[in-house]
Parts: C-alpha cells; structure tokens; sequence
C-alpha cells in the first residue's frame, strides 16, 4: 500500500466506478432498489469477465 495522499491504490476502483456511473447507470435513473441490484450486479460480473 503507499503512503497517505498517493492515490494510486484507489485507481482501478475510481476507473470501474466512474465507467458504471457514466456507461450503464441510466440517465433517468432506476425505478427500484431491486432493478439497481440487479442491473449493477450484472454489470460487475461482466466487468470481472464471469460472464
């Protein structure tokens, strides 16, 4: 791990979260807390290449 104030550990979480955000979160949002579940869980197995 590096030390405080260095960011790289952070990097490859920082990269799939912002490619969830502005890839597959729809614009308008999810109409339900199950939809989100899913759809996110769907989409982190893909990311992992489990798919």
């Amino acid at each position: 791990m590096s030390r405080r104030g260095i960011c790289w550990d952070n990097a490859p979480m920082e990269r799939l979260l912002r490619s969830l955000k502005s890839e597959w979160v729809p614009a308008m949002g999810y109409t339900s807390l199950v939809e989100a579940k899913h759809d996110i869980g769907h989409y982190l197995m893909f990311h992992n290449g489990c798919a």
